[in-house]
């Protein structure tokens, strides 16, 4: 494959998600990168202390028609004075959160699968495949790692302790 058709194909995706933010739920902010691009969502938070932002950051790979998709969870609290928190969370987050006024008015909603499915859709629309991110796949490895070392000790203690 050439590499301007690779340029085009990362181009067709990124525009086409770009394309299809008029329609979601979410405002959505589009930003491009090097390797890909980035959705950026302001998520509504309960309290007005709290600020959190959700980026879902596409990695292209036009040679393999492959993405990589990486949430980033920015959360900034505020406490007395000047005390702060921040986290940042990377991987893959699934979460809903509604918010809003105690009489009902100015109800908000995000979810982190609604992002998830834009994306994933028009990947399909355009015959691309999404790859799981390595920290995903590492703690899949870990977790099978982790059971079969339960069971074993489960299994000796069994055979110990057996009368």
């Amino acid at each position: 494959m050439s590499e301007a058709h690779r340029a085009d194909g990362t181009e067709a995706f990124a525009a086409r998600v770009q394309a299809s933010l008029t329609d979601a739920a979410t405002a959505y902010r589009f930003q491009r990168r090097e390797r890909g691009f980035d959705l950026v969502a302001d998520v509504p938070t309960t309290s007005r202390h709290t600020t959190q932002v959700h980026t879902y950051r596409v990695a292209l790979d036009p040679g393999e028609l492959t993405f990589v998709m990486t949430d980033i969870v920015r959360t900034e609290t505020l406490g007395p004075g000047p005390l702060r928190g921040r986290t940042v969370e990377t991987g893959r987050s699934r979460y809903w959160v509604t918010s809003g006024s105690l009489a009902g008015a100015d109800r908000q909603s995000f979810s982190s699968t609604a992002g998830h499915r834009l994306i994933r859709g028009v990947a399909a629309e355009l015959g691309w495949r999404e790859i799981k991110p390595t920290g995903q796949k590492a703690a899949k490895v870990f977790g099978i790692v982790g059971g079969v070392v339960a069971l074993g000790t489960l299994i000796a203690l069994a055979v110990v302790f057996w009368p």
